[in-house]
Formats: structure tokens, C-alpha cells, sequence
């Protein structure tokens, strides 16, 4: 019953073309959610108008950011209380623990993952956490976008065999993003640690004080 009458506002939404599908995003990032449900439009979308791979996938980011937005206010204002009330403490612990080691990285992996990697508690826990708003939509936005364009480009080669293979190897998926981005990270704090730091340069010439000269005439 649930699943037909999601199926009905998806299809209504559609038919108002990009706001519809940026409306389906927005609801689906904070209070809905509708697995695959974004990934499954853009790969369709692409299918039907190849053309729109270049800007298709856009909508998709744009609603979810705006989605996340909303979900990471409610988190920011409610605080612990509000994470608390949705995720066990358990779950909480790890994921500030992953905020606390890898910052804003904490969120990209999981953005940029599909289903069934879990993102809620992310956006949330940013939100509670009080993260810098501007980076965070931005790290959002950044993800969002490589993720569906990424899936659209796929798309107009593979067909929909792209959803099945994310379905099927979504956790796999997962983790080689995850290593790569953890990768990436550890390289560079490597370089930057390495990195030698800058010395003062010393002055060409070095002026004596004042007094220093006063005692040099006495002399003579």
C-alpha cells in the first residue's frame, strides 16, 4: 500500500519535469525515504533523453542538498536530543567518532555511496555537531553531483544494467569508495607533514638602535 502510493507521488512529481524531480530529491534526503529512488530516475531520465545527461543529474543533487539542509536544521536545532530519538547510541557514537577523526570526510564517503550505505545519521550528526553550514551543503552538493552524473554517464553506455549492478555490488562499491577517498586523505596529510616548514628571512642589512649610535660618537 505504502510502496503504490509512493509510486503515484513519484509519477505525479515527474510530470512536473525538473522542479518534480527536485521536489522527489528533496523529500527522499530528509522526510521520506525512498531507496535508489533518485538514482533510478536520473538512469531512467538518461535513457529515454540521452541529451539530458548533462544536466539531469543536477536536479537530482540540487534536491537532495536541499533535502539535507533541511535535515541537518532540525539536527542542529534539536541537538543530541534529536539524534537520540532516531538513531540508537551506538550508531551515534560511531559516526561522531568518524566526524572526529575525518572530518567533513566523514560525510563525502557516504554521499557519494549508493544504497544501502547509510546517510541519514551523517547529514543528521553534522547537524547536531553544529558543522560549518556552508560546508556542508557544499560537500554535499560536490558528492551528489559526481555520484548522478557518474550514474548517467554509465547509463547511456550500460543501460540499466547500471542499477542492477549497484544493487548487487552496492556494499562492494561502497568500500572501494571509502578506501579510495581514505586513500587520498592519508596522502595527504603525508605531503602536508612532510611538507618543510617556511624560515624567516633574514634582513639584508640590520640597522643598530639609536642609542647604540649615540655611544659609538661619545667615543670618538
Amino acid at each position: 500500500m505504502v510502496e503504490s502510493v509512493l509510486e503515484t507521488i513519484k509519477n505525479v512529481l515527474l510530470e512536473l519535469g525538473p522542479m518534480g524531480m527536485i521536489l522527489i530529491a528533496t523529500l527522499d534526503s530528509s522526510l521520506l525515504s525512498i531507496p535508489e529512488i533518485n538514482d533510478v530516475i536520473v538512469v531512467t531520465r538518461v535513457l529515454h533523453h540521452p541529451a539530458e545527461v548533462l544536466y539531469w543529474p543536477l536536479f537530482a543533487a540540487t534536491g537532495s542538498v536541499l533535502g539535507c539542509l533541511l535535515l541537518y536544521t532540525l539536527a542542529r536545532t534539536g541537538g543530541e536530543a534529536f539524534l537520540r530519538r532516531r538513531f540508537s547510541p551506538e550508531r551515534i557514537r560511531r559516526v561522531e567518532q568518524f566526524y572526529a577523526r575525518y572530518g567533513m570526510f566523514a560525510l563525502l564517503i557516504p554521499a557519494l555511496c549508493p544504497p544501502p550505505t547509510p546517510f541519514k545519521i551523517f547529514v543528521a550528526t553534522a547537524g547536531a555537531l553544529r558543522y560549518p553550514r556552508a560546508k556542508f551543503m557544499l560537500t554535499i552538493l560536490l558528492a551528489r553531483s559526481v555520484r548522478y552524473y557518474v550514474e548517467g554517464l554509465l547509463a547511456l553506455r550500460y543501460g540499466r544494467a547500471v542499477l542492477h549492478f549497484m544493487r548487487e555490488h552496492g556494499i562492494a562499491i561502497a568500500l572501494g569508495i571509502g578506501a579510495a577517498v581514505a586513500l587520498g586523505y592519508g596522502l595527504a596529510r603525508m605531503l602536508s607533514l612532510r611538507r618543510p616548514a617556511s624560515l624567516p628571512h633574514p634582513s639584508p642589512t640590520e640597522t643598530p638602535p639609536p642609542h647604540s649610535l649615540n655611544r659609538e660618537r661619545q667615543r670618538a
